[in-house]
């Protein structure tokens, strides 16, 4: 790719890795699209990296305040003696569904299912899941429930959102979607599920960037602008995705996930209906 091609990744990166609206697809349509190359998994999980750093920044006092409790608590020997502790620990065992299935099925990932036919599906299914778990959401808002916070997470909720975080391996299912799905099924509230999610995919996009880095390696260094272009489609990715971090949780304090529900309903019967009339390749 061209530097100009890193610089719409990295963007297209950066503005859908929070959106409920996958990242890894639109990686694999806006290229398909354009008529240039597939950028391959191990772009996507590499350049995800400056979106990591954006989540960092952007909650870094939260992130302190879980990392230092935890610690405080192991060495206290009462790991789970505060909320902070308690919260970190929701975080750990959230991420080992997607660490098992993410090393089990990471062949198909790179290969099989970045097939248009799979995103297209994955977009659709998921918009469907996701307006069930609105409904389920504004069922409980009109009874006068209240969402649960991020200090009441607890094993249950952990697991089933880290099941669901998991699924996101699929291109086109979208992290932040199937979390805030997972979520808002679980009774959090919008905000404190998107709060979550957020923070759930710091180890697992931590761990998935620094593997592809170390196997890719070889063909990265092999030349200066493999290199460039990279470090170009990760910066652009951490801008866009800071400002994607803010605009979601202001979002949705005041809004439902409908607007991203039409958008990925709408982006999947275009995606059947290109490759129907053969203007894309599956």
């Amino acid at each position: 790719m061209n530097i100009f091609q890193a610089i719409v990744l990295g963007i297209v990166q950066g503005l859908t890795e929070f959106l409920p609206i996958s990242s890894s697809a639109h990686l694999r349509i806006i290229p398909a699209i354009l008529g240039w190359g597939d950028p391959g998994a191990a772009f996507t999980a590499i350049i995800q990296i400056g979106t990591l750093v954006a989540v960092m920044l952007y909650f870094a006092k939260d992130i302190a305040s879980i990392v230092g409790a935890v610690v405080s608590g192991l060495l206290s020997g009462k790991p789970f003696g505060s909320e902070e502790s308690r919260t970190g620990w929701m975080i750990a065992a959230g991420t080992i569904p997607i660490v098992v299935f993410g090393l089990l099925f990471k062949h198909h990932i790179e290969t099989t299912l970045r097939s248009l036919y799979w995103i297209s599906a994955s977009m659709i299914l998921l918009a469907i899941v996701l307006s069930i778990a609105e409904w389920h959401t504004h069922r409980r808002t009109q009874q006068g429930l209240r969402g649960k916070s991020i200090h009441e997470i607890g094993w249950k909720e952990a697991l089933f959102i880290g099941f669901a975080q998991s699924l996101a391996l699929i291109p086109g299912s979208s992290r932040s979607g199937t979390t805030i799905t997972g979520g808002l099924f679980m009774n959090l509230d919008r905000e404190t599920a998107a709060r979550y999610s957020f923070l759930l995919s710091l180890p697992s996009v931590f761990a998935a960037g620094l593997l592809e880095l170390y196997q890719t390696r070889h063909e990265i260094m092999a030349s200066s602008n493999n290199m460039i272009d990279l470090a170009v489609a990760t910066l652009f990715a951490f801008i866009a995705g800071y400002l994607s971090i803010a605009f979601l949780l202001n979002y949705l304090r005041r809004h439902s996930t409908m607007i991203f529900i039409v958008y990925r309903l709408l982006v999947g019967t275009a995606l059947i209906v290109l490759i129907a009339i053969g203007k894309l390749q599956p």
